[in-house]
């Protein structure tokens, strides 16, 4: 707009110095024809002006539709500029927030998480508490022993608490038809705590030999009180441990401690298998697979037995179909003997009617 102002006023100017250039021109030209010479010069200064404001118009419209058409892109390209810096910061906004959201939900978390950690070891003080108790210890080694069993046995193939005849009760037996595979709980904690607990590799020695003393004790504990064959019992046992940790020390170690035997080997030379909750079930599901296998011999052989009562059954009823033949051939040939004897019964009867009719005619 400022250029088109500048225009005008330059263009009015330059026609107004023009009339005057007129004027004074007229004004040193003779007096003849004055007025007809001015008029042709205003005439001609009116049409000069008007060509020249067309075509200062024409530029101005264009030099004003130029601009405005820049102005336009200017506009636009800065709207849409503006449109995609507040779509970018809206964008970067949620992005933010959504952080900001997931950093207030994962620091929840964390709190909960430390809570619940600072709760559990609240509950593991308290449970090595609790495991003081040889008693206590026990009992729960016991109920996962119970817990295990009944998940993969039927109740007909296991018992817990089975006393025997020295009123000895081991904490549970298998039943295999007429055989008994022993199973009892141990839970070896004490000296093994000693081990975890102690800092030098001296009392940690001394340490693995007080525990693997008291496993042995153990594990002759079960081979002279459980492994009964006159009893009904394999010869022999399983022995339960229900902490993995400990099986690990027994078994997987496997540790002389400059001692005559290990204790696995020792185990395995007395018949006594020392099992944790993982080695355990795969046991039981090898029994399992031996139970239905038995189940299916037993189904089998029943089937068998059903089938020679069957065939006893056959054997009669087949013998007694000979019979009736026997007795339907009799009846068949007695019949066809009685049907011959009545033909020719009946043929004498007819000769003696042909030979009383003549004599009927005579009388």
């Amino acid at each position: 707009m400022l250029i088109v102002a500048v225009a005008l006023s330059f263009i009015s100017i330059l026609a107004l110095g023009l009339i005057f250039y007129k004027l004074n021109s007229l004004q040193k030209s003779p007096h003849q024809d004055k007025d007809q010479q001015l008029n042709q010069q205003l005439e001609g200064i009116r049409n000069q002006v008007t060509l020249q404001m067309g075509q200062m118009n024409e530029q101005i419209t264009k030099l004003y539709s130029d601009n405005q058409n820049i102005l336009q892109k200017v506009n636009s390209d800065l709207t849409q500029t503006l449109q995609n810096v507040d779509k970018n910061v809206n964008s970067r906004l949620d992005n933010a927030a959504k952080v900001i959201s997931d950093v207030h939900r994962k620091l929840g978390e964390v709190h909960q998480a430390t809570e619940q950690v600072k709760e559990l070891s609240r509950d593991i003080s308290s449970l090595q508490e609790i495991l003081r108790s040889p008693k206590i210890r026990g009992g729960m080694g016991e109920l996962f022993l119970s817990d295990l069993l009944s998940q993969v046995l039927p109740p007909s193939r296991y018992q817990e608490q089975y006393r025997f005849k020295s009123r000895e009760a081991v904490d549970a037996v298998i039943i295999l038809k007429d055989l008994l595979i022993p199973i009892d709980s141990k839970f070896p904690l004490e000296n093994f705590r000693k081990i975890i607990e102690v800092s030098s590799d001296t009392e940690r020695l001394n340490a693995k030999k007080s525990f693997a003393r008291d496993v042995k004790k153990h594990i002759n504990d079960i081979k002279k009180k459980y492994i009964l064959p006159d009893e009904g019992t394999a010869d022999f046992a399983l022995m339960y441990i229900p902490a993995e940790n400990v099986y690990y020390e027994i078994i997987v170690k496997d540790e002389n401690l400059d001692e005559d035997k290990s204790v696995f080997k020792f185990a395995m030379e007395n018949k006594i298998f020392p099992v944790s909750p993982n080695s355990f079930y795969g046991y039981l599901q090898t029994i399992l697979f031996g139970l239905r296998g038995m189940q299916i011999e037993e189904q089998a052989q029943e089937i068998l037995r059903n089938i020679s009562r069957l065939q006893v059954d056959f054997s009669k009823v087949l013998e007694d179909f000979i019979k009736m033949g026997t007795h339907l051939k009799n009846l068949t040939a007695a019949y066809d003997s009685t049907e011959k004897k009545i033909e020719k019964f009946e043929t004498k009867i007819i000769s003696l009617e042909e030979k009383q009719d003549p004599l009927k005619l005579g009388v």
